[in-house]
């Protein structure tokens, strides 16, 4: 879940170069040949009765957020700032108290609940960071109901004791207010209903149970029988594939062998995740350098060339809700904004985000996202006059934003 949450921060400093496609590129300039876009094109065609029937009038909710402040103490007495902090200590009287103290005021903090790798529920509070880098994230195990109990003038902290590698030390969120969620906008809900819709959230791209290796693509794999092929495709549904460091493409390859076989096959769910994958970059890694990130591609172009509105999908995996479908898919930001700066339709899209963080009616928090797909779409541009017009009507935007939140917003030309 969080890796969800920080990766704009992270993707929209690295730098970012454009060389030859990563995979083999047909006739019509595209991954896919010409037969197996007709196949797909086919496919929607014949979903399009389906899609006409999705429910597209389910109202979804932001993430509950709040404005909070931060507060980091490693000298003096921190065990006993604990104790005050257990015992609900008024902000103001701790900062008295605790003069040392490093405190940030009115923050964005939002609030998210999951199973970490043990299987265990786990609350989550995230600052939201306004100019790149990770925000301060405290998470405890959720026994005591920590997601849903009233957070008005409380404390959320992690406390560490003295070792011989570091400080004894605390740091700590207080909410004087609670956390609340909005409805969002009709318009929100049928971009958020229509990606639920064509992504299908009842359909996985793996099976359940996965066994980590590599299942070999034969050379004339599209000369395989019906039966063949979707029997390499449950095979490959079954594998695990974890690169082993940046330069490893094997994940982004199995991803790929998996969409095309999905093609082959007509099983539409399986292949756009698998797509939605390959250009969210969302795959395993020992480890993931940034110099790496350039070389892979999105291929916005290949879902563009399909009769499905590409503009409400993006933006339906874009927008973060606290009641989504079940295997509802959530885009990374950073890699998403890149994917628009390829798009035919990139000023269609362009006015679409900004008017997303001017809409006073949209949460904090779906606002701030707004602004990073921005500021990463802007980033990846050739044309620099173009970029410094963007960010001129960027800073337009931002001036619309919540003062706690525009006057923390520091833009950089180009």
């Amino acid at each position: 879940m969080k890796q969800l949450i920080s990766a704009f921060a992270v993707l929209l400093f690295t730098a970012h170069a454009f060389g030859q496609s990563e995979f083999k590129t047909y006739s019509n300039n595209l991954i896919y040949s010409v037969k197996t876009m007709k196949k797909l094109e086919h496919i929607v065609d014949s979903l399009n009765l389906k899609y006409k029937v999705c429910d597209y009038n389910k109202v979804f909710h932001s993430k509950y957020q709040t404005i909070g402040h931060f507060i980091e103490l490693d000298t003096g007495d921190v065990k006993q700032a604990k104790k005050d902090m257990e015992n609900n200590i008024p902000f103001d009287d701790f900062v008295r108290k605790y003069p040392n103290a490093g405190v940030r005021k009115n923050i964005l903090v939002v609030k998210y609940q999951y199973k970490d790798h043990k299987k265990r529920d786990m609350a989550e509070f995230s600052e939201i960071s306004l100019n790149g880098g990770y925000g301060i994230e405290i998470t405890q195990e959720n026994k005591d109901n920590a997601y849903s109990k009233p957070s008005k003038n409380t404390w959320k902290f992690e406390y560490n004791e003295k070792s011989k590698y570091s400080k004894e030390s605390a740091i700590a969120f207080y909410f004087p207010d609670e956390f609340k969620s909005v409805s969002l906008d009709m318009k929100y809900n049928r971009q958020i209903g229509y990606s639920d819709c064509l992504i299908d959230t009842v359909a996985t791209k793996y099976k359940e149970h996965l066994e980590q290796g590599w299942v070999e693509l034969p050379k004339n794999w599209q000369d395989l029988s019906d039966k063949k092929k979707e029997k390499l495709l449950d095979e490959m549904r079954s594998t695990r594939v974890i690169g082993g460091c940046s330069m490893d493409s094997r994940p982004r390859e199995h991803a790929m062998n998996i969409a095309l076989l999905s093609a082959e096959t007509t099983n539409w769910g399986v292949f756009l995740k698998s797509h939605l994958d390959i250009m969210n970059d969302r795959f395993e890694r020992v480890s993931d350098g940034s110099y790496a990130f350039g070389q892979r591609k999105t291929y916005i172009k290949e879902l563009e060339e399909l009769d499905i509105n590409v503009q409400d999908l993006l933006i339906g995996i874009s927008l973060r809700v606290e009641n989504p479908a079940e295997n509802h898919y959530y885009g990374s930001i950073g890699r998403l904004g890149r994917a628009i700066s390829e798009s035919e339709h990139k000023e269609a899209f362009k006015k679409q985000i900004l008017s997303m963080i001017e809409d006073q009616q949209l949460d904090d928090y779906n606002r701030v996202l707004a602004y990073y797909l921005f500021l990463n779409f802007n980033s990846y541009l050739d044309n620099e006059k173009e970029q410094k017009e963007n960010t001129a009507l960027l800073e337009k935007a931002v001036q619309t934003m919540p003062v706690y939140l525009s006057e923390k917003i520091k833009l950089k030309e180009g």
